[in-house]
């Protein structure tokens, strides 16, 4: 007899009605399960054998017909089936018909690698639902960038939508391992456009066209045909013009095509705005195709003085993805009133007031922030030092513009760094050297609007500089300079 106040452990699965009591054993639909398993080992009150090949395992027509709408179907029909003593399951093996009995009858089933497959293909032809997402869930546990293609083909086939999702979101993400895998080279033509062409892929253009060309010289014949269609999946907007010149531009295998020619011709183009080319109309590349969704825009907090007046070195970023700031690599020195431009997926920090120990010195450095790598990198130095200058870009271009000099003074000089030849080039000097002014980049003209002289005062002024686009043999320098009172 219980305590007063207490009850039975079984009354907590029962409820208490007006008239009496629902009793509830909810052990007794797993031993019901267990007992018609041990029945049907023994070959007890079974009416039916199913068969793969050879094989045959004793079953229970209720049990299987209760269990599955394809065994439904086939005994409590006018099937010929519903009154044969063995039936015959085509496309199983052994095995595997002994692991689905074995579910029907335990509910449970040891699934490998060795057995997933032809199990996952039995449970779709058995209409089991819940042991195919089981072995879908681990094929998706097993998912690596060097098999995530042919899982993915594998989902197709098996029509998997929960595998094909996890399949195709690895692909996309660890692209450039993907890359390099084996399974993208047996791609047909449709699936590698499916593929590349995917705004969701997280890599490189650069990764994307040499993929693509792998890809064409795995069996050059019978896919060169491909190439046109398959080439303007590359995105070459956003391809480093240096990557462009010397591993795109002149690749024998697109110059052999001549609707790759014209596509080149009008990205040649479009980088080099001089460039004498002709295009047509029908086969220019979506120049005006957006970045892909991998692509995020970040701000990035670069140095500066913190409430101490002391010179950081600490480089922060924020992303709207999160709503956090994170820290990146230090700055590799401190510096003061240097000017940083974004280029190429890169972050340039261009001169400065280096802030030593002993003396703070002007600075002709350029130091190169790398986001994907999250390191610095030392750049083509300026031809002047100088701090309190302006930085921008254009095209390939970064412009640096005024600023003070070593000996203190304002500096109406004017360089610009061509990112394709990793050279440094002086431009004609402003007629007003000034210092901050805001500068705009506008139809191969730059406008500097304002500023300050060496007192802080402000300058009145608006100054134009015209250029030509050089080519990498020899720089030309400016064609005009004009100045607004």
């Amino acid at each position: 007899m219980l305590p007063p106040g207490t009850s039975s452990p079984l009354c907590k699965m029962n409820e208490a009605l007006p008239d009496g009591l629902l009793f509830k054993d909810h052990d007794f639909s797993s031993e019901l399960l267990r007992q018609l398993n041990g029945l049907r080992q023994n070959s007890i009150l079974t009416d039916v054998c199913i068969c793969a090949g050879a094989w045959e395992v004793p079953c229970h027509r209720n049990v299987l017909a209760s269990s599955s709408p394809y065994f439904r179907a086939m005994f409590c029909s006018s099937f010929r089936e519903s009154r044969e003593a063995k039936v015959q399951l085509k496309g199983i093996d052994s095995m595997t018909l002994e692991q689905i009995v074995l579910y029907v009858y335990t509910g449970a089933v040891h699934i490998t690698a060795d057995n997933v497959l032809p199990l996952m293909e039995a449970a779709s032809m058995l209409q089991y639902p819940k042991l195919f997402e089981a072995c879908s869930s681990y094929l998706q546990s097993q998912l690596t960038p060097s098999n995530c293609l042919g899982m993915l083909r594998l989902s197709e086939i098996l029509s998997c939508e929960t595998l094909k999702k996890k399949a195709r979101e690895v692909a996309l993400t660890y692209f450039p391992e993907v890359s390099t895998s084996a399974d993208l080279k047996e791609l047909c033509a449709l699936e590698l456009r499916d593929y590349l062409g995917d705004d969701g892929l997280c890599g490189e253009e650069e990764k994307v066209f040499e993929a693509l060309m792998v890809w064409i010289k795995h069996d050059l014949q019978a896919r060169k045909r491909y190439m046109q269609d398959l080439f303007q999946l590359v995105r070459l907007q956003y391809i480093h013009p240096a990557f462009f010149h010397h591993f795109i531009a002149n690749d024998a295998l697109l110059q052999s095509s001549p609707s790759c020619q014209i596509i080149l011709e009008t990205a040649k183009r479009q980088m080099f705005p001089l460039y004498g080319a002709t295009s047509a109309p029908d086969l220019q590349p979506p120049w005006h195709v957006p970045p892909r969704n991998s692509y995020q825009d970040f701000l990035i907090l670069l140095g500066g003085r913190k409430n101490s007046q002391q010179t950081t070195r600490d480089v922060l970023l924020y992303s709207r993805q999160t709503g956090q700031w994170q820290s990146l690599a230090k700055l590799p020195t401190r510096l003061y009133k240097a000017t940083a431009v974004a280029l190429h997926r890169s972050v340039y920090v261009l001169g400065g007031m280096a802030v030593g120990a002993q003396k703070s010195v002007p600075s002709h450095n350029v130091y190169i922030f790398s986001l994907k790598l999250n390191q610095w990198s030392l750049g083509q130095p300026m031809l002047v030092a100088r701090y309190s200058h302006r930085s921008t870009t254009h095209k390939n271009f970064i412009f640096s513009i005024g600023g003070i000099g070593e000996g203190q003074e304002v500096m109406g000089s004017m360089e610009r760094f061509d990112s394709n030849c990793n050279v440094w080039e002086s431009m004609a000097s402003m007629p007003v050297g000034v210092l901050h002014p805001a500068v705009a980049v506008k139809d191969q003209r730059l406008y500097l609007f304002g500023g300050e002289d060496i007192m802080q005062n402000p300058v009145r002024l608006i100054q134009v500089n015209g250029w030509s686009f050089p080519s990498c043999k020899r720089m030309r320098s400016h064609l005009s300079l004009k100045v607004y009172p």
